[in-house]
């Protein structure tokens, strides 16, 4: 009996050992930079299910499937910290110009977010739409993340509410603050969406109608959100002119919140703005010093892209679209814009001053089909197509578009750029869409973010320009912003971490999207998996969509 019991014991334990070095996926010979920051190390990775079991020396381990990394860099999925993927996804779930450059969770909601919606919300959110056609049968934000999913992602998707989005709901596009009972209800939205897993609040403050929301307003949406663990996000109320003012309004709005605080796309637009940019650095990091947790993301062009709605005050735009274009065609209403688009001012952003030059506006997205020929063109261009000025051309085509039109303006200066790259509080987005060279994304041009953002950084500011390294890079890209956002188990190579991992040659990845052909793929990363499931094979899509909603620490299980 004895001798039968320890037979018994001695399988068993062969059976655990066998058990353990035994897995459905194993990474090979790669060089792992783990997102920590730290040197690379050679070794493979263990992935079983969804998840990651082992990282190191795994030799002797057998792998149901084996994947040779060797002379490749092997890191966590990238995170995307501002996409418009939102319509884009809806289109084509595989996500391909940001899944091509590594990227494995892309996070939405700079201002407006894809619920809490009303019916008014909905049927405004359908009429608006431009190529990407879509119906609308989810309400609120969680709804929508999950109407995602279901549709099939290759990527992971997650989103802040935004405070435009709920302003809407309760006060529609007025300008004018909320009643006491508006804003107790806007921010019960803002408690519903972060319960259903929102990662905070996001502010767009140049843009109508958020432009109307004053500060007091935005914290009060932002106390909400600490309680649940929560940050703030915003696109400043100023690059420019007052881009140091709208730096210290996001600061006041993290201490009087108590939560942290980031800025989008973090840049000083406008040669006249420039020279702002390290009295802003000494400004975050003097709070950071505060211990106030304040932080960026940026992209790494010399461009943004928005739309001409950027080039005129606010004011003509209160009421949404309609009010605005109805506006435009009173000739007193109109001598006025024209007017304020020519003269600087302080009072509001805009880009089209900021940009110096109509040739430096260019028109790339038109939801009129008569007007899609003049894609790619500048507003100096087409003005002198036209015979009219620059600025009667950009409110024509307000008018006959039927929308904002999609604008790209040519801001930022190099340096710059390269200083923000250099910041360890700083971390990457695309601000675009995630496309395919194909079908109705063949309509419009995007900024070249939306294929090379990723791409360029590793390129051509961290192996050619050699401005951070590459494991510093990598970290900034993964476990920073999944640590900032405060995400369960993502961006890091460890066990028990999601298997989100990408596979690239340093040597060779490269961006090849431009201004003029913006409808190209960045090469070099080889293989993409996301929760397990390799979404990218020697450079192609497999097809597979395991993508799922990444939530909030506020989330509560319905």
């Amino acid at each position: 009996m004895h001798k039968l019991v320890c037979l018994f014991v001695l399988v068993l334990a062969c059976a655990r050992l066998g058990a353990e070095d035994s897995y459905d996926l194993i990474i090979r010979n790669g060089t792992i930079y783990d997102g920590s920051g730290g040197k690379a190390v050679s070794g493979d990775v263990a992935i079983n299910g969804e998840m990651i079991a082992a990282v190191g020396a795994l030799k002797d381990a057998r792998g149901k499937t084996d994947v040779d990394a060797r002379g490749l860099a092997v890191a966590p999925g990238f995170i995307n910290l501002l996409s418009w993927a939102n319509e884009s996804l809806l289109q084509d779930g595989r996500s391909q110009s940001d899944i091509r450059q590594g990227v494995t969770l892309e996070v939405m909601g700079e201002g407006e977010s894809m619920g809490p919606f009303n019916d008014a919300m909905k049927k405004m959110q359908r009429e608006s739409q431009g190529d990407v056609k879509y119906d609308v049968p989810w309400t609120t934000l969680g709804e929508y993340l999950e109407h995602l999913v279901k549709r099939g992602v290759s990527c992971n998707v997650a989103s802040f509410v935004g405070a435009t989005t709920v302003r809407i709901h309760e006060v529609g596009h007025a300008n004018r603050p909320p009643t006491g009972a508006e804003l107790e209800r806007m921010k019960k939205l803002v408690a519903d969406a972060m319960e259903e897993g929102a990662l905070g609040v996001g502010s767009s403050l140049i843009y109508a109608p958020a432009f109307y929301a004053k500060t007091d307003e935005l914290i009060e949406l932002c106390k909400v959100a600490a309680r649940y663990n929560g940050m703030y996000i915003s696109h400043l109320r100023s690059e420019g002119n007052t881009f140091l003012e709208a730096i210290d309004e996001l600061i006041q709005i993290s201490r009087e919140a108590g939560l942290p605080a980031q800025i989008y796309h973090l840049k000083a637009a406008g040669q006249a703005n420039w020279s702002k940019m390290d009295a802003a650095i000494q400004k975050i990091e003097d709070a950071r010093k505060r211990g106030l947790k304040i932080t960026a993301d940026m992209y790494t062009y010399l461009a943004g892209a928005t739309g001409l709605d950027a080039a005129m005050p606010p004011w003509v735009q209160e009421g949404g679209y309609k009010e605005w274009a109805d506006r435009l065609r009173d000739p007193a209403i109109r001598a006025r814009v024209l007017h304020e688009m020519s003269t600087p001012t302080d009072k509001w952003e805009s880009l089209y001053l900021m940009a110096g030059s109509p040739d430096k506006v260019l028109l790339v997205g038109f939801k009129n089909d008569k007007l899609k020929p003049y894609t790619g063109k500048s507003l100096a261009e087409l003005a002198k197509l036209r015979g009219k000025s620059p600025e009667e051309t950009a409110i024509d085509l307000v008018i006959e578009d039927g929308s904002r039109v999609s604008t790209i303006y040519f801001l930022m200066d190099e340096n710059n750029v390269r200083k923000q790259i250099a910041l360890p509080w700083v971390s990457f987005d695309s601000d675009e869409g995630s496309y395919a060279p194909e079908g109705v994304f063949l309509k419009s041009n995007p900024h070249p973010r939306a294929y090379g953002n990723f791409a360029r950084l590793l390129g051509k500011y961290v192996r050619d320009e050699q401005i951070i390294p590459l494991e510093e890079a990598i970290r900034r890209l993964t476990s920073f912003p999944a640590e900032t956002l405060k995400l369960d188990r993502r961006g890091a190579l460890k066990p028990g971490h999601f298997a989100d991992v990408v596979i690239f040659d340093p040597a060779k990845i490269q961006d090849h999207a431009t201004f003029e052909q913006p409808h190209q793929y960045s090469t070099g990363v080889r293989d993409v998996f996301v929760n397990g499931v390799q979404v990218l094979k020697a450079g192609e899509h497999t097809g597979a969509k395991p993508g799922q909603v990444v939530r909030g620490r506020g989330w509560r299980r319905k």
